[in-house]
């Protein structure tokens, strides 16, 4: 079932994208708690019951523009150039890129609501969280077909747990960053992590 409620008019596409917009670079400056139907009408030029027509919530505002957002960044949310390395440093980069810039108060606002709202933890999940784990595993379950990785040590869901996990760590805590340098360095570890023969392998196979 759509996020949105089907309500009234055919919705503009140009002011359903103004508002997705507009909601998520309003709640990257302002904050989650901030963040209200009023200001992303505003931000957005329409009327606050343009958006109240389309969205019954913020929630529901959020959640779309972050699908939306996924479905714009395309290829780079989920690469296949052939070389497991580079798409999984794709993926994280760009990830990483649109946390730090664009989505992260949008996603720890919405995760920390979800804690006691079982639909939004679902439609989170199904919809966001869910997709990122997805798109990364399939990036990993290529290389293990391919012969560069292997599965047999470290399942390739704790593998995307482990990247994900600490990106949501360190997005809740704020004690280091969430950029270029995270991305380079998860992407080496999950490499040595899932490389054939295990870590201890890949750590031979690269020493001098």
């Amino acid at each position: 079932m759509a996020e949105t409620a089907a309500r009234g008019r055919p919705r503009s596409e140009t002011a359903r994208r103004a508002v997705l917009d507009a909601a998520l670079r309003l709640c990257q400056r302002d904050g989650y708690q901030a963040l209200t139907i009023k200001g992303i009408a505003h931000a957005a030029g329409v009327g606050r019951q343009t958006v109240y027509r389309w969205w019954p919530t913020k929630e529901a505002v959020l959640l779309e523009a972050l699908r939306d957002l996924v479905h714009r960044q395309g290829a780079r949310l989920a690469p296949d150039t052939g070389d497991t390395l580079a798409d999984v440093r794709t993926l994280l980069d760009t990830t990483f890129r649109l946390a730090r810039e664009l989505t992260g108060h949008a996603l720890v606002g919405l995760m920390a609501q979800a804690q006691h709202d079982g639909q939004l933890s679902a439609r989170l999940q199904g919809t966001v969280i869910g997709p990122r784990r997805a798109a990364l595993r399939d990036v990993l379950a290529r290389g293990v077909r391919r012969g560069e990785l292997s599965d047999e040590e470290v399942p390739l869901d704790l593998a995307a747990d482990f990247a994900f996990g600490t990106m949501w760590y360190r997005l809740i805590s704020q004690h280091a960053p969430v950029d270029d340098d995270l991305a380079a360095r998860l992407s080496l570890a999950l490499w040595r992590l899932l490389s054939p023969g295990g870590p201890h392998q890949a750590e031979r196979c690269a020493a001098p």
